[in-house]
């Protein structure tokens, strides 16, 4: 939303306040809002919009005034719909106060629903990097539920369980190798084993051929 015009130390000035719903709380989100719009801007342009606290302040020369009027335009019309933004990894690391671990994690298990993948090439590299990005509503409805403290209560619940079958995976391993050998019959019979079994004994000692 727009706050005011005006000429101060021989510029001229606009600024407009970035809600809750856009930033979330979250310095991190509202930087990378002014880094969204700054890019929607000309080049020359782009540093002349500056952010302090949730304040974004447009500041060009009196003798600007076209392309003053032509950022102020584009600037107000890429702040429409601004609360819907994709989030992306370190926003929402900082939205929830989540590590970049938990962050893995709970994107792999669902948890996270990824609102699609973002491509963007570093400054002055070739190199390109794709990440996850997340639905902003979604982020604001696990922030107000706090469904970060459920997860890691779950989280470790399910450690712990883990712990505790690992221990007892360990002690029966540890206690099937102390355990005596069992003796075969031929240590037990010594003789047996020594002679090869003959086919047919059984019947011979039936009818009595051997008596």
């Amino acid at each position: 939303m727009a706050m005011y015009q005006g000429n101060e130390a021989s510029e001229l000035i606009e600024t407009w306040i970035l809600s809750p719903a856009a930033t979330l709380g979250s310095s991190v989100r509202a930087k990378g809002i002014l880094l969204e719009i700054r890019a929607r801007l000309p080049f020359p342009v782009r540093k002349s919009l500056d952010l302090k606290a949730s304040v974004l302040t447009l500041a060009l020369p009196t003798n600007s005034e076209d392309e003053f009027r032509a950022a102020k335009l584009a600037i107000s019309k890429a702040l429409e719909g601004i609360e819907n933004l994709p989030i992306i990894p370190r926003e929402i690391e900082d939205i929830l106060t989540i590590s970049t671990t938990e962050r893995h994690r709970w994107l792999k298990e669902g948890r996270l629903p990824s609102a699609g993948t973002r491509t963007v090439k570093l400054r002055g590299r070739a190199r390109k990097i794709t990440f996850h990005v997340f639905d902003a509503r979604l982020v604001e409805e696990m922030l107000n539920g706090d469904l970060v403290t459920i997860w890691r209560e779950e989280d470790a619940q399910t450690a712990a369980e883990n712990r505790r079958r690992a221990a007892l995976k360990a002690k029966m391993t540890r206690s099937l190798k102390n355990k005596p050998k069992a003796r075969s019959a031929s240590e037990d019979n010594p003789d047996e084993g020594l002679y090869p079994k003959l086919r047919g004994w059984e019947e011979f000692d039936r009818d009595g051929l051997l008596r």
